[in-house]
């Protein structure tokens, strides 16, 4: 009987471990196809650089974790079965983005699944807005930061111009223009008009039609409302129109893998904003940050991106949510990070608890010449930081996010 019921002891110990041990899964809704695939690939890089780390310091909770993906192909509708496919593998949280369309529907089912769900690249104004819910948090700038950084810039070395808008015809693409136009003077579509341009899908002719439209107006900065390879695309139209000679071509959110996509001759002297690029930790003195930029270009033998840096940094934070919280229950999770102040890999940052956006510092960038970004080793030093904004400057205060919820027939709180 002793024997048995130490037998029995062991077995159970051992059920007990290996059910500690079991991994816990984070869900990565990511475009792996599709005009934002590049952005889609960094972002994979960066949680699973994070992933490595985390499990080798113990994993959360004693248990490590492991990566499921599924590719968006910046769709809303496959982005949505996405997330109940990795709700039935047993997904913890969810995370990803690149289209703010994809992001918000995201979002909105995995709310009603229960699930957490951290926005990488969503920058449209709608994802903590109008939309925004408990269950949503953003982890990279909104188009309204993205605009009074650049709007700050652009009135400064650039005033009284006119300007002509080529827009993605989705939510980003419209809060994005918005809000560029209020920061920059521009609103009066009689003097600075603006033509959309479908997303997802649209095709070579369509970018011919509407630069060959911007050729014609008498504007002196291009504003192109794209991104990933859409802005690509437009960018060698562009060129061959001469627009990039004979106007200030300006792309409200650039990211490392665009530039490196078309080519630093082709995107010298466009201007845009980044939330991050691997010089900013070292202008902001974060050594945890210099210490992710050594070790990641180590590993993939290139600089991350800002598209990188935010997949690591969710992964970090759920993890040390879930430790503060000792649970992974999402209700838990939502107590731990509202309010939560932090330094990961630049300056101080915040999980706002009233609309669960991150507040942190936004930089207006520009793109190099060609000669300087070929004096770096690895041939990616491509932004020049032009421009500086804090976060609490930068993010809609709570009067005005309140504003657009009323105008929108939305609660006053997240629901």
């Amino acid at each position: 009987m002793h024997y048995l019921t130490a037998a029995l002891a062991l077995w159970l110990g051992l059920s007990f471990c290996a059910q500690a041990a079991e991994p816990i899964t984070l869900g990565l809704n990511y475009p792996r196809t599709g005009s934002y695939k590049e952005e889609g690939l960094a972002q994979m890089r960066g949680a699973l650089l994070a992933i490595d780390e985390i499990n080798a310091a113990g994993g959360v909770l004693g248990r490590p974790l492991r990566l499921s993906s599924k590719d968006t192909a910046s769709r809303p509708a496959k982005a949505v079965k996405n997330v109940e496919k990795l709700s039935a593998e047993g997904a913890a949280m969810l995370f990803g983005g690149s289209s703010s369309a994809v992001a918000i529907a995201s979002g909105k089912r995995a709310a009603e699944l229960g699930l957490l769900y951290f926005g990488t690249l969503t920058y449209s104004n709608d994802t903590t807005g109008k939309d925004g819910h408990r269950y949503m948090f953003r982890e990279c700038n909104s188009a309204w930061m993205s605009a009074r950084v650049l709007g700050q810039y652009l009135n400064k070395t650039l005033p009284d111009k006119r300007y002509f808008y080529i827009t993605s015809d989705y939510t980003w693409g419209h809060t994005t223009e918005s809000s560029l136009r209020q920061t920059t003077n521009s609103v009066d579509v009689a003097i600075h008009p603006g033509l959309k341009v479908k997303f997802p899908g649209a095709h070579l002719a369509d970018y011919q039609d509407v630069l060959t439209q911007a050729a014609a107006s008498n504007a002196e900065v291009l504003a192109l409302v794209l991104f990933g390879e859409d802005l690509v695309r437009a960018m060698r139209i562009a060129k061959d129109l001469g627009l990039t000679e004979r106007m200030q071509v300006v792309a409200p959110n650039l990211t490392q893998s665009i530039v490196e996509q078309a080519g630093p001759g082709l995107m010298e002297g466009v201007v845009g904003t980044e939330p991050w690029t691997w010089r900013v930790p070292a202008l902001e003195k974060s050594a945890r940050g210099e210490a992710f930029v050594k070790t990641f270009s180590e590993r993939y033998a290139m600089y991350p991106s800002s598209s990188a840096a935010s997949a690591y940094s969710i992964v970090y934070q759920w993890a040390d949510a879930a430790k503060r919280a000792n649970s992974l229950e999402s209700e838990a999770l939502i107590k731990a990070l509202e309010g939560h102040r932090y330094q990961l890999l630049k300056g101080q940052q915040e999980w706002r608890a009233f609309d669960h956006q991150n507040v942190q510092t936004v930089y207006a960038v520009k793109v190099k010449p060609r000669e300087e970004v070929l004096k770096d080793p690895l041939k990616q030093d491509y932004f020049e930081i032009v421009g500086r904004l804090e976060g609490a400057e930068a993010a809609p205060s709570l009067a005005e996010w309140q504003a657009e919820r009323k105008a929108a027939g939305q609660p006053l709180t997240l629901q």
